[in-house]
């Protein structure tokens, strides 16, 4: 729902849009994925074939053309469902009820949903579940792409195993305590053999080459709704790894889209097509 500011304990605001929409970190950059036109195929734990939720899920990325051969539905279990104020400026307020009985749901057959793909991206919701995919990812020697969205145990095998790890702000503060980018990643580097990068929303990206670090602002857009932005950031940048882009130009193809997106409501639901990311960025001169 989309609200004039957020409300204090006991108030009640006004909301103006309202939206029920599918999401989650993988989902949301799959649907960027297959808008921007690449071919993908989603892999994750839904609850139980008598979940309403997790049919709603599936439905709506088979409507956006994306395969589901690798969903496990697990027996007894739920999916995640979240209530999410969106205010005036475009931040977010989030409620989650979390999903039950998923963490010990494992791929059906790692290797056969790898077969055929040029890029996989992870996140570390569900680590142990993605990380079979991962090492049957870097068995093809594949770029593999880790999406750290929530604090973990950096010495979980999944921080090694990709070849491009890429951490929100607020997640590597909560693994390192380092409220500095660059600190935050060379401290997480010891655990990171790969490329290793934090996004940090509006103030753009930031990535270590070798002991040095870099840096790429943000596109400046008028943001309504951040809500699945660096999903679909991570969605666009794994496709342009697909397509052969150099890190500099993935990173400004993944800026693009993520931006476009903030102009919007709708959390991931609304990830811009290809040709509105080409035409953003003609305008932008890049």
């Amino acid at each position: 729902m989309r609200v004039e500011r957020f409300p204090a304990p006991g108030e009640k605001v006004h909301g103006s849009d309202f939206m029920i929409i599918g999401g989650g970190c993988a989902a949301n950059a799959a649907v960027s994925i297959a808008r921007l036109g690449g071919e993908v195929v989603f892999a994750g734990p839904l609850g139980s074939n008598d979940d309403a939720v997790s049919s709603r899920i599936v439905a709506e990325l088979e409507a956006e053309g994306i395969a589901c051969d690798g969903i496990v539905r697990a027996p007894d279990a739920s999916a995640s469902v979240s209530l999410i104020l969106i205010d005036r400026s475009g931040e977010k307020s989030i409620a989650t009820r979390r999903g039950k009985g998923l963490s010990d749901a494992r791929p059906t057959n790692a290797d056969r949903l790898v077969a055929d793909v040029d890029a996989l991206l992870a996140d570390n919701r569900f680590p142990d579940f993605v990380a079979e995919l991962c090492r049957a990812g870097r068995a093809r020697n594949i770029p593999v792409v880790v999406d750290v969205d929530q604090a973990s145990d950096p010495r979980h095998a999944l921080f090694a195993l990709g070849t491009y790890v890429i951490a929100s702000r607020t997640a590597l503060r909560g693994i390192t305590g380092e409220d500095d980018p660059g600190g935050g990643l060379r401290a997480l580097s010891a655990y990171v053999p790969g490329f290793l990068a934090v996004s940090d929303g509006p103030n753009g990206i930031y990535w270590l080459e070798g002991p040095e670090l870099r840096h790429m602002p943000a596109f400046k857009v008028e943001a309504i709704d951040s809500l699945g932005a660096g999903d679909i950031f991570h969605g666009a940048f794994t496709l342009a790894l697909a397509e052969d882009r150099d890190i500099a130009d993935a990173f400004r193809f993944a800026s693009a889209t993520a931006a476009i997106k903030c102009t919007r409501f709708g959390g991931g639901a609304s990830a811009p097509r290809r040709a509105e990311v080409d035409e953003f960025l003609q305008r932008q001169g890049t």
